[in-house]
């Protein structure tokens, strides 16, 4: 069973957002979206992205030690 964001009428999607990738990057991008049979490019990239910003920003959540200085 596969999980969706679904689209919120409360908060519509409307900032565009473009980038260009090259050759090889767009190659890379479209075999792995057949090989996972991957139909919604728009969903993928913004589900892609946001998983990254999400668990970046929860690592790098402050905490009241310095790494260092908890692993003593």
């Amino acid at each position: 069973m596969r999980k969706y964001s679904i689209a919120n009428p409360k908060y519509p999607r409307v900032h565009k957002v473009t980038f260009m990738l090259n050759e090889e990057e767009h190659k890379t991008i479209c075999r792995y979206l057949k090989k996972y049979h991957i139909e919604n490019k728009s969903r993928w990239y913004r589900e892609t992205i946001l998983t990254h910003v999400l668990r970046t920003l929860e690592e790098d959540y402050p905490t009241l030690f310095a790494e260092s200085e908890m692993r003593r």
